[in-house]
């Protein structure tokens, strides 16, 4: 299927792995000219190097904090008028709430609400006025279902998500579209963590965890960075202009709710 999104221009945010990185190079491979940020430059240029030689498109590479205001502007100032926005940051580290400070919190909302926030006033006038403008949020399945030791995670991400289900109606009919992907279990870094975290806070091995959470998933296996990044290039098409103000659950089946 041609997703219609050739030449276009996209800001992907925390790309240089996982997640990110699938986004990035599902749309590179679209023909969308990407610039991607991540704080760690070594990592971000093999990234980007890689999808240049993969597909051809430009790819341009930003060094920075994406949760600070320079790492922003940079980051715009590289790709100032994005027709694709996909917001994405690193996930707060897992814990126990009664310990939780305050800084902590404000980290966790920088990184996971007022960031993306800030891009999406950043970017979505240029984009209404050109007719047309796709925003993708990678938050977490933690928004439908709350992980014990991701307290700072499933509040921060359910803050954006309310932000996001007001203003993706009021921009609908300019072209633009907003929608949310709550990943669930997929093979990366930080899932990895996470159950580091449960092992240690449940007394079990890590083998242990991880085969408690595989047997928790229908599909029987973790989701690769792939498939997640195709589930975030149809968003981003041509295809997916009716579809807005949506929480996409990619969990393998996880979820056992009807809704």
């Amino acid at each position: 299927m041609d997703m219609g999104i050739a030449g276009r221009s996209a800001l992907v945010c925390a790309a240089s792995k996982g997640l990110g990185r699938g986004c990035a190079e599902a749309l590179a491979a679209e023909g969308v000219n990407v610039t991607i940020v991540a704080r760690t430059a070594q990592t971000l240029e093999e990234t980007a190097e890689a999808i240049r030689q993969s597909t051809g498109v430009a790819v341009q590479a930003v060094a920075c904090d994406i949760t600070t205001e320079a790492g922003r502007a940079a980051a715009l100032a590289a790709c100032p008028a994005p027709d694709i926005l996909v917001n994405n940051a690193g996930g707060p580290p897992p814990g126990d709430f009664r310990s939780y400070t305050h800084e902590a919190w404000i980290a966790a909302l920088e990184a996971n609400m007022l960031t993306p926030i800030a891009l999406i006033q950043a970017t979505i006038e240029a984009m209404s006025a050109r007719g047309f403008g796709r925003i993708v949020n990678i938050t977490s399945s933690s928004v439908k279902a709350p992980i014990d030791v991701l307290g700072l995670s499933n509040g921060a991400r359910s803050g954006l998500t309310g932000f996001v289900a007001g203003v993706a109606r009021q921009v609908a009919s300019t072209g633009v579209t907003i929608n949310n992907l709550l990943p669930g279990s997929f093979d990366t870094d930080r899932i990895r963590a996470t159950m580091v975290a449960q092992a240690k806070a449940s007394n079990l091995s890590q083998d242990d965890v991880r085969a408690r959470r595989l047997k928790s998933i229908p599909a029987g296996r973790l989701g690769t960075p792939d498939e997640f990044g195709r589930a975030c290039a149809f968003l981003c098409s041509v295809h997916a202009g009716y579809i807005t103000g949506q929480n996409w659950l990619i969990d393998g089946g996880a979820f056992p709710g009807t809704f």
